[in-house]
């Protein structure tokens, strides 16, 4: 009997228990216990709770089955993506296996291929540098000690600053690489006694070939250094007289930055509005001119204010002036005005004697406009001229 089987039986007979118990009517000693009718219909009870009962413990196994069923169909399900899943991650593993090979062999051949195109341009270079020290010592010719190496197009560095750039594992490799052509490997198996000495005596002489060539190349270099130092004392003291030409520092051109340019005063209190290129030139002496090109510019602006001034004429008086002496004309302006005048008088004066008072009275109102007129110029040219005085101080 499998465990499922013992567990839907004891479930059974805990059911059936519990509806006994449920169903039981409380008995009473004194109530008919010896009455056939109620023990017919007690009976009759029980029998009715156990074919209920029977039909309820046989639908609960029809639901038990059919959950039974469902189950198994889901474990069964289950097993079979398990089995799927497994065989899918088996083949991703496979997979990445290959793709993590092809990466590490392509890796390994960029490597290699990268290698011998070291190995080829390194050749090549160490076949130039023979070829030349072979030159060199063809051709004693005397010229400069050192050569200005052209920059790179590409990148904008020069050979020996990409040198200077390379890492410590890329100049072992290439160390590697070169001498692993350079030094070759001794072939001396099989040689008797006259063949190695032989080939001792060829080692030694190749010995002394390559440390005379070293001793020229740290003379070579000394001689290089001595001539730079000399060059950039040169560059140093023309940069001395320069700056002497220009008013500053002797050691202002000299150091590793362009001297420090005062743009500024700090007694300033107004904007300073000038360019750099501006405030650049007042310090290599052009400040007399910026000076002068101020004071003319401010004199022009000046004189077309005073051209451009509202001009009121004297009045004309109707009679004698005031202070006029004998032949002088009425007004200080010109005959003309004096002639106009004097014809303005003659006819006043065959006018009417009402006509005269009314000429004096209104004459009267237009002098006491003309004094207000007057004053209110004198303190518009009051400031104005304090204006000036401000515009001066300002300057100054």
């Amino acid at each position: 009997m499998s465990d499922d089987e013992e567990y839907t039986s004891s479930e059974e007979e805990e059911v059936v228990e519990e509806t006994r118990e449920e169903t039981k009517p409380p008995q009473t000693p004194a109530e008919g216990e010896g009455d056939p009718e109620f023990i017919k219909r007690q009976d009759q009870k029980r029998s009715d709770l156990d074919e209920q009962l029977k039909e309820y413990i046989s639908e609960w196994r029809k639901q038990r089955s059919k959950e039974e069923d469902e189950l198994k169909k889901l474990k069964e399900k289950q097993a079979k993506r398990k089995v799927t899943r497994a065989e899918e991650e088996q083949k991703m593993a496979q997979r990445k296996k290959e793709e993590e090979e092809r990466r590490v062999r392509e890796a390994e051949e960029k490597k290699q291929r990268e290698i011998e195109e070291k190995r080829m341009r390194l050749e090549e270079a160490e076949k130039k540098r023979q070829a030349m020290l072979q030159a060199m010592k063809d051709k004693d010719k005397k010229g400069p000690n050192f050569t200005i190496a052209k920059k790179d197009a590409g990148l904008g560095l020069s050979s020996a600053a990409m040198e200077r750039n390379k890492t410590k594992e890329q100049l072992e490799e290439e160390k590697k690489i070169s001498l692993s052509f350079r030094i070759k490997p001794l072939a001396i198996e099989g040689f008797g006694e006259s063949k190695l000495r032989e080939k001792a005596q060829e080692l030694w002489e190749l010995i002394v070939k390559l440390e005379t060539e070293k001793y020229d190349l740290e003379e070579r270099q000394k001689r290089q250094d001595y001539d730079l130092k000399e060059l950039k004392e040169r560059q140093k003291q023309q940069l001395r007289h320069k700056a002497l030409k220009k008013g500053l520092d002797p050691e202002a051109l000299t150091g590793k930055y362009p001297p420090k340019i005062q743009v500024a005063s700090k007694y300033e209190r107004r904007v300073d509005t000038r360019s750099y290129d501006d405030k650049k030139k007042l310090f290599e002496g052009g400040y007399n001119t910026v000076y002068a090109e101020t004071l003319e510019k401010t004199w022009q602006e000046r004189q077309e204010r005073f051209t451009q001034r509202t001009k009121s004429k004297l009045p004309k008086w109707f009679g004698e002036r005031p202070g006029k002496k004998a032949g002088e004309p009425e007004t200080p302006e010109g005959e003309e005005d004096a002639k106009a005048d004097e014809d303005i008088v003659e006819d006043d004066e065959e006018v009417e004697e009402e006509v005269v008072e009314e000429d004096d009275e209104e004459a009267e109102e237009d002098e006491e406009e003309e004094e207000e007129e007057e004053e209110e110029e004198e303190e518009e040219e009051e400031e104005e001229e304090e204006e000036e005085e401000e515009e001066e101080e300002e300057e100054e």
